[in-house]
């Protein structure tokens, strides 16, 4: 990871990933890094954009304390909405999800993203587990970010297999 004499790589990453949510967002937030992105966001620029969890949560400022996983109970306490994941994914099926973060093991040129396989798929080199909801952000967010470490092996020209679609081929119109 390279860094700088005043930030690292995902320092910087959550800086500017953090730019990308306006004021008023519902943001389909993840884990990790988009966590941090979230927070910086509603404390410099976007007080008012809303934090979606796939579990089924949405709060309207980050968790106290660390989370392990999305239903960590610091994460449910302090929810402004706390459902079902099938409610939360619906809100983004009929459109109200302005912002989505999905990260992959490798990204194309072309915005797709993998989280299946890497290699040749009747005998991949590596087993991922899968879009984990990364599909549906790709697909029913009005915007996404790509939010994963700058690596060789992880930008490459063609992604083994398309797990979440970014501009497919990259034919114009193909979104």
């Amino acid at each position: 990871m390279a860094t700088s004499d005043r930030y690292t790589s995902q320092e910087l990453m959550v800086a500017v990933a953090s730019r990308e949510i306006h004021d008023g967002d519902l943001v389909f937030v993840g884990m990790r890094l988009p966590i941090l992105a979230y927070a910086v966001a509603l404390s410099t620029h976007a007080p008012t954009a809303r934090g979606l969890f796939e579990v089924g949560l949405m709060r309207d400022r980050p968790a106290d304390a660390f989370l392990g996983t999305m239903g960590d109970p610091p994460n449910v306490a302090g929810a402004l909405w706390a459902t079902r994941m099938s409610n939360a994914m619906a809100l983004m099926a009929q459109g109200h999800v302005d912002l989505g973060f999905i990260g992959g093991a490798e990204v194309d040129r072309f915005g797709n993203l993998n989280t299946s396989y890497v290699g040749d798929p009747a005998k991949p080199k590596v087993k991922l587990p899968g879009s984990g909801g990364g599909a549906d952000i790709a697909v029913l967010s009005r915007r996404w970010v790509t939010l994963m470490n700058h690596e060789k092996r992880r930008l490459v020209d063609r992604v083994s297999f398309v797990t979440s679609p970014g501009h497919g081929d990259g034919t114009p119109g193909w979104r």
